[in-house]
């Protein structure tokens, strides 16, 4: 039963509390990305630090009221041509020395008492500086994002898949509940194999926050206003990073971020005691053919609409009526899982691409945002750029996608990411900071158009009734992405050149693979495994109008007399009607049948005539 044509509009369309409910659908990604962004603050590395002096590697005759604080430091930390003072060693002297000069025979120790840091951006004391991830312990700090990217990805995979057996709401509540309580067990963490497994356990659960939430606002909208939808939750993302920075100033202190971070997860909650904030998927209740909820639910929204869903005089001709004449009274839930996936072509085809694209957009913005810390070492400036260009992309593709269709948008987006990537690669020696500055900017905003556009397109043109198990697919493989450049740094860079390479050769290659896919520009998204395989891709430019295409032999169809729409209804109707104990009339029928049947009746009367 098409859901867009037959059922969506008998229920009010996208009306008013259709509108409502997408508005509580955008705060979880206010929450969200507030939490997820805020694992920048935590790991951030203070601009300078220094081992902390030990008095015990000096000489026993040492005074240190005979020295300054600045000749105190040079007597203990060594200097390093071009850079300073060290960051991880200390002279040792002999015990018994009294010779403190430059020609003193001293050793270089590894740091012994801690570390002095400068001030780090936002907050005075964060994950590096409380547990001295500096130096040999520096492994860590990739290692941490590493498993908070795992978090996210085994939450998008198991969590995805679970809202297309439990629903949108209940993986909804299910995954607020646990990121929740994840969030307050963070705070209070006091050691770094903790802090890793909370976080991994963390991300897991806001991925499938983000998953839950993303479908539910998509699937309670017609054609028109998907796009709109959708990119407003992302200028609420956006919201949350721009303020991300004022909190960490005022929190100062990373748990106190923590809880500040949590405390929008802890007030979603109350959405366990408001179901009409977010109710369940009419659209994903029909296409699992639940069909008592299905109809529950959309008696709800067709009354909060205005619109009133109710047997009348004629029954076969109301939408509930038209359901049971489709489905049947004694239907069975059918549920579905992305493993199904194997048994399809073009839905596995689309989910490969745009998994593959972005992968691309989320591991190129890599590249660039290193290129913004050469022009400038300020935090902030690379910080706030990512994200302006972040709105730019939001602002771009809310102008162009519905004009221009969601295949060509992105297939526009990895031109561009790919030329400009490969312009940094072959030009940056020969270029000005101001050039290598404009190109790293406008590949920055189109890798994040086309992450944004990639997550927005499987949403469209997967299945409903796997659609959170193929949005988590494709979602998992955009923080692969992600965690391929902290793979670079758990090497210090040293295959930058090479990771550079292989994402710009890989944003190229996607050119191609981008135009086996369907367009889904003004039309309904597909619920069944069958919708999705009978997607099909459209020429990228559309024939001239001119152009003669009639055929030799001009034949018109015959017109069909057969309705199948009519004819359910008339079934239902039908079948309705006899099952009413008051009927508008009665056929009258004998309380006792006859003593005698019409044969045995006429027999005697034959033997009379005869005789």
């Amino acid at each position: 039963m098409d859901y867009e044509t037959k059922v969506f509009p008998h229920t009010g369309g996208y009306g008013r509390y259709n509108r409502i409910v997408v508005v509580f659908s955008w705060f979880p990604s206010f929450a969200v990305t507030l939490n997820l962004f805020s694992d920048v603050f935590y790991t951030l590395i203070p601009d300078s630090y220094h081992c902390k002096p030990d008095p015990t590697l000096l000489p026993s005759a040492f005074l240190l009221s005979n020295f300054s604080t600045q000749g105190y430091l040079n007597l203990t930390i060594p200097w390093v041509n071009g850079s300073g003072r060290s960051q991880c060693e200390l002279y040792k002297y002999p015990p018994n020395s009294s010779d403190l000069s430059e020609n003193a025979p001293r050793e270089r120790v590894p740091c012994t008492t801690g570390w002095e840091y400068s001030h780090v951006a936002g907050l005075q004391s964060n994950f590096v500086t409380e547990w001295n991830l500096v130096c040999s312990d520096y492994w860590k700090i990739p290692v941490q994002h590493i498993c908070f990217m795992t978090g996210w990805i085994l939450g998008y995979i198991f969590l995805g898949t679970l809202c297309d057996w439990l629903g949108r709401r209940r993986g909804f509540l299910l995954s607020v509940s646990l990121s929740s309580l994840l969030g307050v067990a963070v705070c209070l963490s006091r050691s770094v194999v903790v802090f890793l497994l909370l976080r991994l356990s963390q991300g897991a659960s806001l991925a499938g926050l983000f998953v839950s939430s993303y479908i539910a606002r998509l699937e309670l909208c017609d054609p028109p206003h998907r796009l709109m939808v959708a990119m407003v939750s992302g200028f609420f993302g956006v919201v949350a990073e721009l303020l991300l920075p004022g909190i960490a100033v005022l929190s100062r202190d990373w748990p106190v971020l923590q809880a500040v971070a949590t405390l929008p997860l802890v007030l979603l909650l109350s959405y366990w005691c408001c179901p009409s904030v977010f109710p369940e998927s009419p659209r994903w209740l029909l296409a699992t053919v639940q069909i008592p909820q299905a109809k529950r639910s959309l008696q709800e929204f067709s009354k909060r609409n205005g619109v009133f869903l109710q047997d009348d005089l004629y029954p076969g001709e109301t939408l509930l009526s038209e359901i049971d004449s489709v489905y049947g009274e004694d239907s069975q839930p059918r549920y579905h899982t992305a493993l199904e996936l194997r048994r399809t072509r073009v839905i596995w085809k689309n989910c490969l691409i745009l998994g593959f694209t972005l992968f691309i957009g989320t591991g190129i913005q890599y590249c660039f945002t290193k290129n913004l810390h050469t022009f400038s070492n300020k935090f902030y400036f690379s910080y706030f750029l990512r994200v302006v260009t972040g709105a730019l992309a939001c602002i771009f593709l809310c102008l162009s996608i519905n004009h221009f269709g969601r295949r060509g948008m992105l297939l526009l987006s990895a031109i561009i990411t790919g030329l400009s990537s490969l312009l940094l690669l072959a030009l940056t020696p020969y270029l000005q900071g101001g050039l290598v500055l404009v190109l790293s900017v406008v590949g920055l905003l189109f890798s994040q158009a086309l992450a944004m556009l990639s997550a927005f397109f499987t949403c469209e043109v997967m299945p409903t009734v796997v659609r959170g198990g193929c949005l988590g697919l494709v979602l998992a493989l955009g923080c692969v992405g992600r965690a391929a450049s902290s793979l670079m740094e758990l090497q210090n860079n040293g295959g930058y050149f090479l990771h550079h390479v292989v994402f710009a050769s890989f944003a190229v290659l996607s050119v191609l693979c981008i135009m086996l896919l369907p367009e889904s520009k003004r039309k309904p998204l597909p619920d069944s495994m069958k919708d999705g395989e009978n997607q099909r891709r459209p020429p990228l430019f559309l024939s001239q109008p001119t152009r003669d295409s009639l055929p030799l032999l001009h034949t018109r169809a015959p017109l069909s007399e057969y309705n199948p729409d009519n004819y359910s209804r008339l079934v239902s109707a039908t079948r309705k009607m006899l099952t009413k104990d008051s009927l508008p009339y009665r056929i009258a029928v004998p309380a006792h049948p006859p003593l005698l049947s019409n044969n045995e009746t006429q027999e005697p009367e034959t033997l009379k005539d005869v005789s």
